[in-house]
């Protein structure tokens, strides 16, 4: 395993897994020294940010025991002594798993999700679990349960979800590593929104357990604020687990290698619709331009592509509604009013769904797969916006959740959640405000590392920015 030691700063807590790696094996940086600086940014801008549903009390303790493995030169594997952050969709043993809801229990988790295993067994230090959406059903950062995440760049502004916690988190330099859930871009929206890489891997690449309502779509994966991190951290999370059905072979490589390789050959569809008339602002056509400009360079050869897709809007809106109405009802109506609102508003409009909708939403979503399939016949990688505008207010109103998934949230994201690709979201400047832009690159199934080395392209080229926190 290479790593990256550019201490740029000294200040730990905003570093990369990378550099932090590098300084522990030199002997010049402690896992508690790493923990304490975090610790401090955490207790210093959360109470403004909001990104915590919890903080782990075991934290310091674990990195105790990865300093001594450090300085025994053993360490427990290829993130030990990291900090990392676990969404409040997935398990931790120990925790309870409250789902950003008032009607879920108190009681701890008895397991950890796969995903959390993963991070575990390669030693990162998980300093606690972060805010998400309820039931992760939307994309604006708050929830009933713990209230309004706010984006580090601007507080007025959301982070995005529903891994609204994990994208603030990962903005706001509270630790390198963040696991975050998408079924529809929930990792790759506030990625956008937060300026920070998200990784949405190919559907079954890390497993999840237990699966929630959105389990024949959703992912885990990793929000970074490096293309090497998410690499990193992808290693650690993608190892078979039998609980999850869906679950791919253990697939042994380092997802570091060839990721410096470049896209020298490579030929790159730019998608301008993705099976209907997609919104999206000037400033995100700017951002998608000046990342193909930055592949051409490379030596990729890009151009516009126009894949005959169905109209994924109406595939995954069927999905999506569907999903949430058979999550409301499975609550007694006496208890619906503690739910957030929207999700009422969704399960009205879905309530008379039947089972040959379910089935046709999936004929459809399988078209979807099938046209990608033969798209990516012809190109290695397809280039689009992340999302239609910079991050909206906190307080923006949604008088139609419906209509806003398709209009304002997920347009060009829950394409490659019914396709189930590999798809990445990577900062690309920033807008004229102030706000994070973004551009979307996805590969064919099971290229995940094509997509690596395509955002590494572009990290090199532009590099992340890091929020510049209000005291």
């Amino acid at each position: 395993m290479t790593t990256d030691v550019r201490p740029t700063t000294p200040d730990p807590a905003l570093m990369t897994a990378g550099e932090l790696l590098g300084l522990y094996a030199s002997g010049a940086l402690s896992p508690v020294d790493a923990l304490q600086a975090v610790s401090e940014r955490v207790a210093r801008h959360n109470p403004a940010i909001n990104a915590f549903a919890v903080m782990n009390p075991d934290a310091l303790r674990a990195a105790h025991e990865s300093a001594a493995r450090w300085r025994a030169g053993r360490p427990l594997g290829a993130l030990d002594g990291v900090p990392a952050t676990v969404k409040d969709l997935l398990d931790m043993q120990g925790f309870a798993t409250r789902r950003g809801s008032r009607l879920t229990e108190s009681t701890p988790s008895s397991e950890d999700a796969p995903a959390v295993i993963g991070l575990k067994a390669a030693g990162a230090v998980i300093i606690g679990k972060t805010t998400t959406t309820e039931f992760g059903w939307k994309s604006p950062g708050d929830c009933p349960l713990h209230g309004v995440t706010r984006n580090p760049w601007n507080r007025r502004h959301t982070p995005g979800g529903s891994s609204a916690g994990a994208g603030a988190a990962a903005a706001a330099c509270f630790g390198p590593l963040h696991i975050g859930t998408d079924a529809g871009g929930s990792i790759r929206i506030p990625a956008a929104w937060s300026g920070v890489v998200g990784l949405k891997p190919t559907f079954g690449r890390i497993p999840q357990w237990p699966l929630g309502a959105f389990g024949h779509v959703a992912v885990a994966g990793p929000m970074t604020r490096s293309v090497r991190d998410a690499a990193l951290m992808l290693g650690a999370m993608a190892r078979f687990d039998h609980r999850d059905p869906f679950a791919l072979p253990d697939d042994p490589r380092d997802w570091l290698d060839g990721i410096e390789d470049g896209v020298a050959g490579m030929r790159v569809a730019v998608l301008r619709r993705p099976g209907f008339e997609a919104a999206v602002d000037w400033e995100g056509i700017a951002a998608i331009e000046q990342a193909a400009g930055i592949l051409a360079a490379a030596g990729a050869e890009v151009e516009d592509a126009t894949p005959d897709l169905p109209d994924s809007r109406a595939i995954f809106s069927r999905v999506w509604g569907v999903a949430l109405a058979r999550l409301v009802r499975s609550f007694p109506p006496a208890r619906r009013s503690q739910l957030d609102p929207g999700l009422l508003l969704v399960e009205q409009k879905y309530a008379a769904a039947s089972a040959d909708d379910v089935l046709e939403g999936e004929a459809l979503r399988l078209l979807a797969a099938n046209a990608m399939a033969r798209l990516h016949r012809a190109y290695d990688l397809v280039l689009c916006p992340t999302v239609p505008t910079a991050s909206p207010p906190c307080d923006a109103p949604i008088p139609d959740p419906a209509e806003a998934l398709w209009s304002a949230w997920a347009p060009w994201t829950f394409l490659f959640n019914l396709t189930r690709q590999p798809a990445i979201a990577m900062p690309m400047g920033m807008t004229q405000t102030g706000l994070p832009r973004s551009v979307q690159i996805a590969a064919a199934l099971y290229r995940d590392d094509l997509v690596l080395r395509a955002a590494r392209v572009l990290e090199l080229a532009a590099p992340v920015p890091i929020a510049r926190l209000a005291s």
